[in-house]
This record gives structure tokens, sequence and C-alpha cells, in this order.
């Protein structure tokens, strides 16, 4: 079946919905998610989002917090827009009806949480489910845009490129849609579009422990690697530092906000460590906590850090925290008695996709907003909460560029793009696979090998490592894939492989320690050479191949 629609968008967390609710009002939106609507990154963030706000506050210090944490990656004047559109966008956020805790003294005024990195309060949240709350919002105000499509359980294959269907050469592509896969019906469509949206996430389940739901399978990264898209970045991989440490906890997120109302690192012997890692101590930025916790229980032996925030009223934890210490009692740990166990997990992807200030791709008529991109904000590091103000100003920025461009840059495009004839999914004689054994094992041996080899610390000898194996693993499922049906499992095998490959990649071309990308054999930051982005695209690793 082919659909026809003016804009696609692929993913449902608060990047697309943002995008969407605006894209609506030019036109028809078809919105693509591979479970339920409501699965997402964003359905999962309990930190909030960093907006200037109070009157001591001041946009510079934002700015100057972000640019500090980004290790010297961060581009200025994007971090510059981000922080000064903020406010505008939370207002929006505000009038589609997301209700943001309040001050209990002033409640005209927004309640402000600090985390790790910001000087100032700033963190707007609604209690510790800032991302369910926007979510619940966004999608009833989605639901009631009859513009907007919604196809759940839908999982896109490959973006659809110009040259697919006319044999032109990579330059003179332009993205025209992305064949989707109907999970129940094991069917594939078309879906022809005048401007695709990314808004896929991140790249959680690359690693074996990950803060990151099961969708998270680097879907949107990969697709546009293989169109032929610029990729940056992928080496800065953020790890949390406060993962909840249960066996039957499944990578439970600690947010950053508990640290910000006191909760002090220790060590099972009760001992603090942070003050010999920054000034900050346990609010310090997440790549220094990350990596201290880590060198701490390589010392030690231990299995985990304990959190503790006990010294705090009870009314006020339960208050402030509901969902985390309901999680946490559940498992028969009372936060307001007894430190809470954690251990760093792969938490945030820095890099992705590059987009331009509009969030534009690399390819024509692609673009790309959220996680699964790489604006040039995060840097070397995302500053806690920047990632969902970063998603709703590059939304609307996406959204400006095509309604105050439009017509303009698809005129830009040659005469007769839209009489292109698209062929329908090939399947190419493909059977069905009776060895699903060959993906859950190499799922398993891909995630194993960047969680040993390319983690939190890194090595040359342990990176050479991880490329031989991922090289060797991709071909595996390159064959695979050209001869079995495609299910949702081996889409998702083959994306997150294509991702391991990326972040391998960029982590042997920087030959140096800056921010999140932490390498024993270059163990200090080389302004020199290395105060510059590391970029890849299909064409260059297969030149270098």
């Amino acid at each position: 079946m082919e659909i026809h629609t003016d804009f696609l968008v692929l993913g449902t967390g608060i990047a697309g919905l943002s995008f969407a609710i605006k894209a609506a009002e030019l036109g028809s939106v078809a919105m693509v998610t591979k479970k339920d609507k409501t699965d997402s990154n964003t359905n999962l963030a309990q930190g909030g989002i960093a907006v200037v706000q109070d009157q001591t506050d001041r946009f510079q210090y934002h700015i100057d917090d972000t640019l500090t944490c980004g290790a010297g990656l961060s581009n200025e004047e994007v971090v510059r827009f981000v922080v000064t559109e903020g406010p505008e966008r939370l207002r929006e956020l505000v009038q589609w009806g997301v209700e943001f805790t309040r001050s209990e003294a002033e409640p005209d005024r927004f309640d402000l949480g600090r985390e790790g990195g910001h000087s100032m309060r700033r963190v707007v949240h609604a209690k510790d489910l800032t991302g369910r709350e926007i979510e619940r919002a966004l999608h009833e105000k989605a639901g009631k845009n009859d513009n907007i499509q919604i196809f759940e359980n839908h999982i896109a294959i490959d973006l659809i490129m110009k040259s697919s269907a006319l044999g032109q050469k990579i330059e003179h592509d332009r993205c025209l849609g992305a064949y989707v896969l109907d999970i129940a019906r094991n069917e594939v469509h078309t879906f022809r579009a005048k401007f695709v949206m990314l808004s896929t996430g991140g790249a959680g389940k690359v690693y074996l422990i990950t803060t990151n739901p099961d969708i998270a399978t680097a879907d949107g990264i990969a697709m546009a690697y293989r169109a032929g898209a610029r990729i940056a970045n992928m080496e800065f991989i953020q790890f949390h530092p406060t993962c909840l440490y249960h066996p039957d906890a499944k990578s439970f997120l600690i947010s950053e906000a508990v640290r910000g109302e006191g909760g002090i690192l220790k060590l099972k012997n009760g001992s603090t460590f942070m003050e010999k890692y920054h000034p900050m101590k346990s609010l310090a930025p997440r790549d220094v906590v990350a990596k201290a916790i880590d060198t701490e229980l390589k010392k030690s032996g231990d299995d985990c850090v304990l959190l503790d925030i006990t010294h705090r009223d009870r009314d006020f934890l339960v208050s402030r925290f509901p969902n985390i210490y309901q999680k946490c009692m559940e498992l028969g740990i009372d936060m307001t008695k007894e430190p809470v166990p954690v251990v760093p997990a792969e938490h945030y992807l820095c890099g992705g996709v590059m987009v331009n200030e509009m969030g534009e791709t690399s390819i024509p008529g692609l673009f790309a907003c959220g996680e699964v991109c790489c604006t040039g904000l995060h840097g070397a590091n995302r500053l806690a909460s920047n990632s969902l103000l970063e998603a709703v100003v590059f939304a609307h920025r996406s959204f400006r560029r095509i309604a105050e461009n439009g017509d303009t840059m698809r005129h830009q495009v040659p005469a007769g793009e839209e009489a292109v004839s698209v062929p329908p999914w090939d399947p190419r004689g493909a059977t069905e696979s009776d060895e699903s054994v060959v993906v859950s094992h190499n799922w398993d041996e891909i995630r194993r090998c960047m969680w040993n080899y390319v983690g939190i610390v890194r090595s040359d000898k342990r990176l050479e490592r991880a490329h031989r194996r991922i090289d060797l693993i991709n071909r595996e499922i390159d064959e695979y894939y050209r001869h079995f049906i495609v299910t949702r499992d081996l889409l998702e095998l083959r994306n997150i492989a294509v991702a391991a490959k990326l972040i391998v990649a960029c982590a042997r071309m920087r030959k140096e320690s800056r921010g999140l990308h932490y390498n024993l054999d270059y163990p200090e930051k080389n302004d020199r050479v290395w105060l510059k982005d590391t970029v890849v695209s299909r064409e260059e690793l297969w030149r270098k191949a």
C-alpha cells in the first residue's frame, strides 16, 4: 500500500509531537511509531526542562554552564539561541496543556530544580514524571487534530531516496519518504512525503546496561547513515551515574534531581568520594561522576555505590520524588531511611545525524530533531535537562524553515519530482527464517562487546577489538538481512549493529580524552588538533575500508 502525506514523522516523543502539532497547520501529517504511541524516551524523562526562569538567573549563566559541560565542542551560537528561545517554547508547552509543578510559596511561579553542572535552579519539572506529563498533554493535543494520523506498531525499514527511484548519483539524492513495516500484519507499506522528520530517539540498546526503553535501537541514525547522511560525534555516549542497582529494577533511573536536592554519593563503607574528583562534589557534571564511580568500583571491587538523601525530610522526598519513592519501596528500599544502591548506565547519545541550525540534515527533504541528531548544543557532554529544551526549540525551527521557505525549497527540487514513481517494497525472494537464535545471539554479542570495550573508559586496544568484532557482525547481519523476510527484531538488530559501528569509528578517530570520551592512551584534551567534531558518512567509511 502507498500512503501519501505532506509530512512523515518517525517517532512520537517530544521532538516528533512538537513538530507534528505545528506541521499540521501546513498539511497532513503521518506519524509512525514502532510500539504504542507513548513508548518513548520522553515518557521516561524524570528531570525536566532547563529554562531560565528565576530573577537571579541569567541567560548567560545557562549558556556558560552548557559550554563548560560541552568541554569545548558546543557551538556557542547554537547554545545561545537554544537558551534564549527556551522561555517562549516553555510558554507554548503550558498553553498546550502541560502542567508543571508550581512553587508552594508562589503558585504563579514554577518550582525550579537543580541538577549536576547547573550553577542555578532552572529545571522546570512535573514532580519526577516530567516526560510522562509532557507526553500526555502533547498526545491529547495531537489527538484532536484531524490532520495528524498516528500509525502504531509500525517500524520504518529505510528511507526512500530519489536515487533509488531514478538511479541518480548520491549527491543528487532527496528523501521521498520511507518503507515501513506494519508489524501486526507483517506488511511493508510505502510512505510518500514532501518532508520527513526523524525523531526516533537514541541508541541505548546498543549497550548492555542502559536507562533507555527497549525501543531505543538507533533506527533513525542507522537509516540516515544508509541513505548517505552525515553523522557526527557518536563517541560521546553519556552514562548516567545513578541507575538503580537491583536485579528486578531493569535499569530504573534515579534522577539527577535527587543529587540536586542534596543527595550524597558514598561508598558501601559510608565514606564520601566525590570531593576527590570535582569541587561540585556529588553535583559535578555527569561524565565526571560516572568516571568517578567507575574508578571507585574498580578499586573497591564493590558492585555499586550508594546515594544517600536520608538527611532530607520524609514528606519532602515523597512529594518531590513520588515515582522514585514508590519504585524503591516496591523493591524493599525506603529512600527516606536508607541509601539507594546505584551504578552508571548508558543514558544519552550526544552525537547523531548532523543538522544545521534549522534542523536540516545533509539530505534535502530530511530533517532530524531530538536525541537522534547532533545539533551542536551538547558538544562532548550534555548538560542535564538540556535535551527536552533542545527538542522543542529545534522542532519549532524546523517548522519555521518549512513554513517560511517551503515553496522555495520545493522549487529547488528538479521539476517532475511529484510524478516520480517509487517502486513498492521488493522482498527479493526472501524466505521466513527459522533461526531466530542468530538474531538474539548477535544482539547479545553487540551489547556485551560495546559495554566491555567502548564503555566509560576506553583504550586503543579495546577499540580495535570492538572494531574487528562489530565489523564482522555487521557483515553477518547484512547477509542474513538479504536472505530472510524482515521482522522487527531483525530490523532493530541491523540498526544497533550500524550504530555500534559508527560509535566505534568515531571513538577510534578521536585521539584524546574529552567530555564523555575517555581513552587511557590519550588521557588529556588536545585542543590544538581535536577541537572539532568527528564526522562520518557511508561514503567516507567505504573509502577507508
